[in-house]
C-alpha cells in the first residue's frame, strides 16, 4: 500500500469537502472539517486524520454518519469512518485491508500476521484490540453501544430487557423469542440495542458466528454477490450464522427484500436467533411480502415509545458524567434539568446537546451555564414544536389525496395520473424530512437519487407556474405537519 492516498482518492476527498462546506456552511466547516486530512480508503472504511485528540473525538462522535453519507454519493460501498490524530504531521499506522478467512480454516495463533489475499468473498470486521478470532461479520459495530452505556427507562425498558434476554440465551446456545422485531422513530436506541447484543455475545463466546448488517449493507453485499456470480455462497454464509441482526429494515428494497425473506425462513427453521430493527411495525413495510410480514409479526414485536422527562434526564446525566470523566468540566444540575426539559426530540439530540456544551467549554473556556445552553442549543429547542414527518406519512397522505394506491406510487408505472402524485410525494419527502436523496429514492421503489432530484425540481417549477397546484401542495404540507 502506498504512503499517501491515490490521486483518485484525493480528488474524491476534494469533492466531499466541497459538499460538506455547501451543506454545513462556512463557519461549521471551518470549525470542524477544514483541518481534516484523508489518509486512505480501505474496502468500506474511510481513514481521516486531525491535529488534536479533541477534534478526532468530536468529528467521530458528531459527524461520522454525515461524512460517510457524503462519501457514499461517489462510493456506495463506504460504511465506516475512523479519525486518528496526527503527530508531527504523521497519522498513526495505516489500516491494512481486512482479510476474510474461510470458516473451515483453523484459527491462526495470535502471533500470526494476516496474509494479503484477493478480494474477500464476504465482509468481515475485526474490532480494534480484538483477540484473533473475535470478529463480527458485516457492518461496523460501534464500540460505545453496549448494555452498560444504554440508559433504560419506562419508554424502552421492555426492549432493553428483551435484548438482554436474547444475548444471555445466545451465549447459552438457546433461543427465546424468535424473531424479535424492535421498532421506533429515529434516535430512540434501536441500533444501540442491536450493537449491544452483538457485543455481549461476542465477548462471552468469540466462537459465535454473529452477523450485524444494516439494510444498506445487506443490499450491497447481495447485489455484489449476484454480480460476481457468488450469490449461492452469500446465501450459505448468512444461513450458517448463530445470530443475525438486521438494522434499518425499512430501507430494504427489491430482490434483496426477497432474499431476506428466504434467509429469515431458513434461520427460523434452523432455530437460529434473528433480531430486526426498523422505524415502523412489520405491517407497514410494503417492500416485504405478506409471508415475511407474518413471520416477523409472529415473533416478538417490541415498540420503543417517545422518551418521558425522567428518561431524558437520566440520559443527560449519564452523558454529562461521561464528559466530566473525560474532559473534567462541571455540569450544574440546572443545566442538566434545562436540557432534559427543552430537548424533547430523541436520544441523539440529547447526546448532541451535551456534546455541544462540551465543545463550547473546550473551545472558548466559557463555564457551562443555562444561558450558554440556551444560546448553544437554540436550534434543537426550536425544533421541539415541529412534528417529525416520516416518508410513510407522506405516502399515505398523497395516496389518499390523489386517490392513487400506495403501491402504485412505488411502482414503475409512468402514466400521468401516477407520475405527478409520485413526484409530489418525493418533493414533500425532500421538503419535510431529513432524508437524503438516495434514501428517498430507496423508499420510492429503489429509484436513483437523480430521479428524486428531477422530481423535486419539476414540482418546484410546477408550483411557480401553477398557483392552484402550489396551494394544493401547501395544504398537503400543513396536513402532514399538524
Amino acid at each position: 500500500m502506498s504512503d499517501s492516498p491515490s490521486q483518485e482518492q484525493r480528488e474524491l476527498w476534494t469533492r466531499v469537502r466541497a459538499r460538506l462546506k455547501a451543506a454545513m456552511g462556512e463557519d461549521v466547516f471551518t470549525s470542524w472539517f477544514a483541518r481534516l486530512e484523508l489518509e486512505e480508503i480501505v474496502d468500506d472504511l474511510v481513514h481521516l486524520s486531525a491535529p488534536t485528540r479533541f477534534l478526532c473525538s468530536w468529528v467521530q462522535s458528531n459527524y461520522a454518519d454525515r461524512i460517510v453519507e457524503t462519501f457514499r454519493n461517489d462510493l456506495p460501498e463506504i460504511g465506516r469512518l475512523t479519525v486518528s490524530m496526527r503527530v508531527n504531521g504523521q497519522a498513526r499506522t495505516r489500516i491494512a485491508p481486512v482479510v476474510e478467512t474461510p470458516s473451515e480454516a483453523p484459527a491462526a495463533s495470535p502471533s500470526t500476521a494476516p496474509v494479503p489475499a484477493q478480494t474477500p468473498a464476504m465482509p468481515r470486521l475485526v474490532r480494534d484490540g480484538a483477540k484473533n478470532g473475535d470478529a463480527l461479520s458485516g457492518s461496523a459495530i460501534d464500540p460505545r453501544m453496549t448494555f452498560e452505556t444504554f440508559v433504560a427507562g419506562g419508554a424502552n425498558e421492555m426492549a432493553f430487557g428483551v435484548a438482554r434476554q436474547i444475548a444471555n440465551a445466545a451465549i447459552n446456545n438457546a433461543v427465546t423469542f424468535n424473531p424479535v422485531y424492535i421498532h421506533s422513530t429515529v434516535g430512540l436506541g434501536k441500533s444501540h440495542l442491536l450493537n449491544a447484543i452483538a457485543h455481549a455475545v461476542s465477548e462471552a463466546d468469540p466462537s459465535k458466528n454473529i452477523v450485524y448488517l444494516t439494510a444498506d449493507h445487506f443490499m450491497y453485499h447481495f447485489i455484489n454477490a449476484v454480480q460476481r456470480q457468488s450469490a449461492l455462497g452469500f446465501k450459505e454464509w448468512l444461513r450458517r450464522v448463530d445470530l443475525l441482526l438486521i438494522d434499518d429494515m425499512q430501507f430494504l428494497q427489491g430482490k434483496s427484500a426477497t432474499e431476506f425473506g428466504h434467509t429469515l425462513g431458513a434461520l427460523l427453521t434452523g432455530a437460529k436467533q434473528v433480531v430486526v430493527a426498523a422505524d415502523a411495525p412489520p405491517r407497514d413495510l410494503e417492500m416485504l411480502d405478506d409471508r415475511v410480514k407474518s413471520r416477523l409479526s409472529g415473533g416478538l414485536v417490541v415498540p420503543i415509545s417517545t422518551f418521558d422527562m425522567d428518561l431524558r434526564r437520566a440520559i443527560v446525566q449519564r452523558r454529562a458524567d461521561q464528559a466530566t470523566a473525560r474532559f473534567g468540566m462541571h455540569f450544574p444540575v440546572p443545566v442538566l434539568d434545562y436540557i432534559a426539559r427543552a430537548v424533547i426530540s430523541h436520544g441523539r439530540d440529547l447526546d448532541g446537546a451535551v456534546n455541544r456544551l462540551v465543545a463550547a467549554n473546550q473551545l472558548t473556556g466559557e463555564l457551562i451555564t443555562v444561558p450558554l445552553a440556551e444560546k448553544t442549543l437554540a436550534d434543537l429547542i426550536r425544533s421541539r414544536d415541529a412534528k417529525r414527518v416520516r416518508i410513510e406519512d407522506i405516502l399515505k397522505a398523497v395516496s389518499r389525496h390523489y386517490k392513487v394506491p400506495r403501491n402504485e406510487l412505488l411502482s414503475a408505472r409512468r402514466s400521468r395520473d401516477v407520475v405527478r402524485p409520485r413526484q409530489i410525494a418525493m418533493y414533500l419527502a425532500k421538503a419535510l424530512t431529513s432524508r437524503s436523496l438516495p434514501e428517498i429514492g430507496r423508499r420510492f421503489g429503489g429509484r436513483d437519487h437523480t430521479t428524486v432530484l428531477h422530481s423535486v425540481r419539476k414540482v418546484e417549477q410546477m408550483i411557480k407556474d401553477d398557483i392552484e397546484l402550489g396551494q394544493e401542495i401547501e395544504l398537503l404540507k400543513r396536513m402532514l405537519e399538524e
